[in-house]
């Protein structure tokens, strides 16, 4: 039975490693982050132009995961489409592997370990008395050193000890034994949320002895499947597109790790006629099979993602799932989606207003969260601007200039019902603010059926009347909380709830007047 001093070493070296790969990351994202994520935004024209900057950005970072939780956050927020998505997330397979090469290279190879510890300290330094940039390099410092520190602790424990990895537990030479292996990197990057603290420990288990070639092998396979748990938690709850990003780098790593299983026995046997340091072997094999599958796979981008367009459809009744990546170049055919999605946000919005001030709405069979209606707002607002930049015809200007106002006040709208919950309840539950908020209530009750018919005619008489008569009733009632805080009759804090939750009540049938004035208008093209 094993002491329990080589596995607490362990243990304590993948804690360190993983506290140092944290540290090294957060510096690199704040040196070059920004810088990348534009070059990220800019330059995914193509699949191509996307998997370079993917792994640029994934090799730099030192996490593929940054790259892929990004990713799914800018096609949720509407910054890129879900096709450009593909080309950064096959990428960022590709630069993940760097890690592995600077683990072999530097950590195992040049025994920089004795280095390491006047690094860190150098890195604390720079942290705690530069500033800016000087920080940041700290952090680099620090955490890279930390990260080898963290490798040498994980070396030395497997010196001489097999831990869980015993050939004869998990035999890497047969094919339950390395479905076994997979499995078991998987599992270690689920916990770790670090496929690279996972090849480090591979690299200082063969290092040390304690691990098999042909377990490691099989162990990296498992670790990239692991990988796209992050971003299948990062897309929970979000738009349709973002889903689709997570469901396609999940889709991409499952052919990358089969075609990375196949060709296992192959390059077991070309490793026997041709044997080479086990080190690099594993480097290779992690970057040959990644880089592979993104060659196999990124000429074929586009009939990729018409795949998981099918595999996970949208919502037959939601005009936003149906709003193509890019707009049609009939800019009178563009803007009738467009319109069409606007309005359809915009019923759910006040849907969701009117359970926010307990007005009684009619059923709705799937109401989207504030979250993905903020994703559908973003997404439309990435939808106009490609209309915007393609050059309008004078004849269809005058109804962009409309949707950019109605898109603009939909934005405002849904602030108010998402960052401001406490306006909200204050102007729902304050006594003074009775008759206001039951005003706001009577109009949407009157309002959402007229907006689902689309009867503008009568929908636009109502908002404005509710518009002109809050403005007209709230100075007053100004002027009397603001006498009563001054005269000990209001508590102060309570004053200022009210005083805000005024201005609520003011700003949303303002937004509800505007939206309806803009959205009435027809599409004359």
């Amino acid at each position: 039975m094993l002491s329990s001093s080589p596995l607490l070493s362990a243990v304590g070296g993948l804690g360190l490693f993983l506290l140092g790969l944290s540290l090294m990351t957060e510096g690199l994202r704040s040196l070059a982050g920004a810088r990348l994520r534009r070059l990220l935004l800019q330059r995914t024209r193509s699949p191509w132009s996307g998997a370079w900057m993917g792994a640029l950005m994934t090799a730099l970072l030192q996490s593929s995961s940054v790259t892929t939780v990004a990713t799914v956050g800018f096609v949720s927020a509407g910054l890129l489409t879900f096709q450009a998505s593909l080309g950064i997330l096959f990428g960022a397979n590709v630069g993940s592997t760097g890690l592995g090469w600077l683990v072999a290279l530097l950590g195992l190879k040049l025994h920089l370990m004795a280095l390491m510890l006047p690094l860190v300290l150098l890195g604390a330094v720079l942290r705690l008395l530069g500033r800016g940039r000087q920080a940041q390099l700290g952090l680099v410092l620090a955490g890279g050193g930390l990260l080898f520190l963290g490798i040498a602790g994980l070396q030395q424990a497997m010196a001489g000890h097999g831990l869980l990895l015993d050939p004869s537990r998990f035999d890497g030479g047969s094919l339950i034994g390395r479905l076994q292996l997979v499995l078991l990197g998987l599992l270690t990057t689920v916990i770790t949320q670090s496929s690279g603290a996972g090849v480090a420990a591979c690299l200082a288990g063969l290092a040390a002895g304690a691990l098999a070639l042909p377990q490691a092998l099989a162990l990296v396979i498992g670790f990239d499947l692991g990988s796209t748990v992050t971003a299948l938690i990062a897309a929970i709850g979000a738009s349709l597109s973002a889903r689709r990003t997570a469901a396609a780098h999940l889709a991409f790593n499952l052919f990358t790790a089969g075609l990375a299983f196949g060709l296992l026995p192959l390059y077991l046997w070309g490793l026997q006629l041709k044997p080479t340091d086990p080190l690099l072997a594993l480097t290779l094999f992690h970057s040959g099979f990644n880089l592979l599958g993104l060659l196999l796979l990124l000429p074929f981008t586009a009939p990729f993602g018409r795949l998981i367009c099918r595999l996970i459809p949208g919502q037959p009744d939601r005009l936003m799932d149906r709003l193509p990546d890019t707009p049609d170049a009939d800019p009178v055919e563009a803007l009738t989606r467009t319109q069409a999605a606007l309005h359809q946000t915009f019923v759910a919005l006040v849907h969701q207003l009117s359970l926010g001030v307990q007005a009684p709405v009619p059923p709705a069979r799937s109401l989207p969260s504030l979250a993905v209606l903020q994703s559908d707002l973003d997404r439309l607002e990435l939808h106009l601007d490609q209309i915007h930049s393609t050059g309008m015809h004078p004849s269809t200007g005058s109804a962009l200039l409309h949707q950019l106002h109605a898109l603009d006040h939909l934005q405002r709208l849904h602030e108010r019902c998402a960052e401001e919950p406490e306006r909200q309840r204050t102007a729902v539950h304050a006594p003074a603010l009775q008759r206001e908020c039951q005003r706001l209530r009577n109009l949407l009750v009157r309002l959402l059926p007229l907006l689902i018919q689309r009867d503008w005619p009568a929908a636009l008489p109502l908002v404005e009347q509710c518009a002109a008569e809050l403005d007209a009733r709230l100075p007053p009632l100004r002027d009397a909380v603001m006498l009563q805080v001054g005269a000990d009759a209001l508590d102060l804090e309570q004053g200022t709830r009210n005083l805000q939750a005024m201005r609520w009540l003011a700003r949303v049938s303002q937004h509800l007047c505007r939206i309806t004035q803009h959205l009435s208008q027809p599409l004359d093209c």
